[in-house]
């Protein structure tokens, strides 16, 4: 006879062999029951496999919080500007862009300055590219923590995300101020940001879970991230529009869904017209590459502690 007990990625199994004495309270004038022949308490993986526990992700949504804090904190810590090098950042790539692709004719659609063009784009790739490069890296960073105590390990790559999500909300700031200095006006459509925000969140924990399980076991991530990132930006409609492409290779670059979704930023906030297939497209995407990722993830999660 035996009962089971789910926990994590494990579950325990009390065992009662047939026939074992069923144990009595301690007493002076009794002898100790002889022990069975098996073990009472087996620890094992679990035989039926559960792709994403969310009980079990709810149940440690305090520690997620604290890792977010942590690396919020941490992030900046000993830095002269702090904070500012979130705004920074995308500054800098938008005045270099402009001054190398800002004559080029008909870069910015719809008469759009291209600086306000470029920053738009620049603000959401700058907080997906961050968030990939340091989720991809955050299990390594934390095999301390990892080999040491039982969580759930999808957190450590998630706080990593949603710590970045501070980077964008200021790198935001400056793009409402430079909106207002070119005297672009709100429409309805910028009620569809929040489900963008959502979409380039899931877009980054998807693909941050993946390399960050893949970093583990091959240490080769950790060098191939930053190029793979830098190319990531050349086909995400960041630099250009989609619309300077030639028609027949224009499917091409709606299958990287941060592309989509980028120019689904740029109609919200500048009032242009949605392209609703490329952005359905990015959509279905981002849920794929999510839905990839923490298959991959759960599966390689029961040997991070024995190779890390």
């Amino acid at each position: 006879m035996s009962t089971r007990e789910s926990t994590g990625g494990f579950e325990k199994v009390e065992v009662h062999p047939a026939g074992a004495p069923t144990p009595v309270p301690a007493s002076p004038h009794l002898s100790a029951p002889p022990l069975p022949a098996e073990p009472l308490v087996k620890i094992r993986p679990r035989s039926s496999w559960v792709a994403l526990d969310l009980a079990d992700l709810w149940s440690y949504r305090e520690l997620l919080y604290f890792l977010t804090w942590r690396d919020i904190k941490v992030r900046y810590k000993q830095t002269a500007l702090g904070a500012a090098w979130a705004i920074l950042q995308p500054l800098f790539l938008m005045l270099i862009f402009t001054l190398f692709f800002g004559r080029v004719a008909g870069l910015a659609p719809g008469g759009v300055p291209y600086p306000l063009f470029a920053f738009t784009g620049l603000v959401p790739w700058t907080f997906f590219a961050n968030a990939v490069s340091s989720s991809g890296n955050s299990l390594v960073g934390n095999a301390n923590l990892i080999t040491k105590v039982y969580f759930p390990r999808l957190l450590v790559p998630m706080a990593a995300v949603a710590a970045g999500l501070v980077d964008f909300a200021l790198s935001f700031v400056l793009l409402i101020v430079i909106m207002i200095y070119y005297g672009v006006r709100p429409t309805w459509q910028l009620a569809l940001l929040p489900a963008l925000v959502l979409l380039t969140t899931l877009c980054a924990t998807g693909v941050g879970l993946l390399l960050s399980a893949l970093n583990v076991k091959y240490r080769d991530i950790r060098f191939a991230l930053p190029f793979l990132i830098q190319l990531w930006l050349f086909v995400s409609s960041v630099i250009v529009p989609s619309s300077v492409l030639p028609e027949r290779g224009r499917w091409l670059l709606a299958l990287n869904p941060m592309s989509g979704i980028i120019e689904g930023y740029r109609a919200a906030l500048l009032g242009q017209p949605f392209d609703w297939t490329s952005l359905s497209v990015a959509t279905l995407g981002t849920l794929a590459v999510l839905a990839c990722a923490v298959v991959a993830f759960r599966r390689m999660e029961k040997q991070f502690a024995d190779i890390i």
